[in-house]
């Protein structure tokens, strides 16, 4: 079994398909006049078509506002091609054989409109090597995108299209919860736009060793390749992620999959049109756990297993073997957690951290650095 992210699938020549690229979806649906009283406040009238007495049994709405901002991204990259030795014999060169050193290769991914001034959210690993991206919007127009940022630890990348008075997405940051309705639309194996529902499976996965900074929010709404940085949606229609992986022994959707959610890729999104650059505390330390605990969790015993020579925290007087007992009067759950909380302070800001050495407890009071940009 594996954690997959959902890299997008190369087409290795020919067209795609551009029959099933744009589906329509209809601009509006018969709703209620009045919601049922056992509805909880999320399905109003004006959100999902309800029945007296019963459940939601249409999302429609929702969809016909989110889908028009849901576009998908088309990549293409040069890639090297391993040599066949018997392609090197004189005999091909004299016939004008020749083997390529590298070829053009096509991929698909998905992306969401969040700024009507042409502003798209996306997965970096959908976009990452890219020498051209195209995307192809709802209404069928395709026109071509810059990268603004990319931020290889979050796996979110930002793009931008010179088009204006597009439909854009809002963030839903807040209020939702385990159990609540979650729809995604992207463009899976690149069939064309297509939207499934399921719930919010749970919130706040971490450890999955897919990103550096990850607070999953899981789903087992369908999530499957050509997905990746299209969106999860509430049922009013919000942004509340962007989908990234799926678990998955087969490499297709087994019920279980990832999304970033709307508060951190809005995070790393306005840190990208500000500064071009994601920018987090660094303490220039290894953190390590202190293996799992008797019920299989990861042990909220965290350790400083290496430190950086001339880095904030070497400057500060943290050692290896230290064991961080709070961070910023946050007391520590996990390593994950930590390393979490220390990206989030700003470059120069000061925190106290609280160490536990060789048995005695230590206030220390250290300044971050800037966390330097990932190796890719």
């Amino acid at each position: 079994m594996r954690i997959t992210p959902m890299v997008p699938w190369i087409a290795l020549a020919g067209v795609i398909a551009y029959v099933s690229w744009f589906d329509r979806w209809p601009s509006h649906h018969p709703v209620a006049d009045t919601p049922s009283p056992e509805l909880p406040a999320q399905f109003a009238p004006s959100d999902v078509v309800a029945q007296a007495g019963s459940g939601p049994i249409s999302y429609a709405p929702a969809v016909a506002k989110a889908a028009p901002a849901v576009v998908n991204i088309f990549t293409t990259q040069r890639v090297q091609v391993q040599r066949n030795p018997m392609l090197e014999h004189p005999f091909f060169r004299f016939y004008g054989e020749q083997m390529p050193n590298e070829r053009s290769a096509s991929s698909l991914g998905s992306g969401v409109i969040v700024a009507a001034d042409g502003y798209i959210l996306t997965n970096n690993h959908v976009v990452q090597s890219a020498e051209s991206i195209v995307i192809a919007l709802h209404d069928g127009r395709e026109v071509d995108a810059k990268v603004i940022g990319t931020d290889p630890d979050t796996d979110l990348a930002l793009l931008k299209v010179e088009l204006k008075d597009l439909p854009a997405l809002p963030f839903n940051t807040t209020n939702m919860a385990v159990g609540d309705v979650a729809l995604a639309i992207g463009n899976p194996f690149g069939v064309g736009q297509t939207v499934t529902q399921g719930i919010i499976s749970a919130q706040g996965r971490s450890g999955l060793g897919i990103n550096t900074y990850e607070d999953f929010i899981q789903t087992d709404a369908a999530i499957n390749p050509g997905n990746s940085g299209g969106a999860l949606i509430d049922v009013n229609g919000n942004l509340i992620g962007i989908n990234t992986a799926i678990f998955s022994r087969s490499g297709g959707n087994m019920g279980i999959g990832f999304a970033i959610p709307a508060e951190l890729a809005k995070t790393v999104m306005d840190s990208l049109i500000r500064h071009g650059r994601v920018l987090r505390g660094w303490l220039g330390v290894e953190i390590a756990s202190g293996g799992r605990a008797a019920n299989g969790r990861e042990s909220s015993e965290v350790f400083i297993a290496g430190v950086m020579p001339g880095g904030p925290a070497d400057k500060a007087g943290l050692k290896r073997g230290d064991q961080i007992i709070e961070v910023a009067g946050q007391s520590v759950v996990s390593a994950n957690q930590v390393i979490r909380q220390i990206g989030a302070f700003a470059p120069k800001a000061r925190a106290e951290v609280i160490v536990r050495r060789e048995g005695k407890v230590r206030k220390i009071d250290v300044t971050m650095g800037e966390r330097p940009a990932p190796r890719t």
